[in-house]
């Protein structure tokens, strides 16, 4: 098939430019449009940019997000310090009013979403972050998009020259890698089971570590 059309969030945090490396190197990627809220410093043939604050009206910019073979949604905040409201108005409603704009003008669309090892599919756990994850990775499922995939890795290693990691991040990756190898993937394989989700495919919708690994080497 030739090169597909990917929309990434989240570039300027540590996944989301992971996954803007891989797919800048990988050949089976034509372009790339970042949506961002802040702008993301690089210069590339395949990159667009295109701002917008407020996630809730990407509809105001209809022009400029059509034609797209699929999103990786890897934009997030943090649990922590927010009440569950809070953090459900920036995860989940954010999350699902972005991809249903998307889903108006992109029928044939692949959407991957970034939750998180330990998400609760069940909606009913202790965990506030788990649920609110496990809720949107639920509903995100429902839209109608030609696949959704819902990814749960747990720690990674960055590639080489990424901007939006903390050294004492990837020292601690290291470390876990030396003990739990099976625990750690890297952004490489993170970034091209995304892109494979949408050239190959995978026979589930929810991939945890292991999964992903595998469909990395795809």
């Amino acid at each position: 098939m030739p090169g597909i059309k990917v929309i990434i969030t989240g570039a300027t945090g540590m996944v989301g430019e992971g996954v803007l490396f891989e797919c800048l190197q990988n050949t089976a990627v034509a372009e790339v449009l970042i949506i961002n809220r802040s702008h993301y410093e690089m210069q590339h043939p395949k990159l667009k940019e295109l701002l917008v604050p407020d996630f809730f009206k990407l509809d105001a910019y209809a022009d400029k997000i059509q034609s797209y073979d699929a999103c990786f949604f890897c934009a997030g905040v943090t649990s922590v310090g927010k009440k569950e409201p809070e953090y459900t108005r920036l995860t989940y409603d954010t999350t699902l009013a972005f991809a249903k704009t998307l889903l108006q003008y992109n029928n044939n669309m692949v959407f991957t979403y970034v939750s998180g090892s330990h998400t609760d599919s069940t909606e009913q756990g202790r965990l506030m972050w788990a649920r609110v994850k496990g809720k949107t990775e639920n509903d995100l499922a429902k839209l109608g998009f030609k696949a959704e995939y819902n990814f749960r890795p747990g720690v990674m290693l960055p590639f080489e020259g990424q901007r939006n990691w903390r050294n004492s991040y990837k020292s601690l990756a290291k470390i876990i890698k030396l003990f739990a190898p099976k625990s750690v993937l890297t952004m490489h394989q993170v970034g091209k089971a995304m892109i494979n989700c949408v050239t190959v495919g995978y026979t589930k919708n929810v991939l945890e570590i292991s999964d992903i690994r595998q469909l990395a080497q795809s």
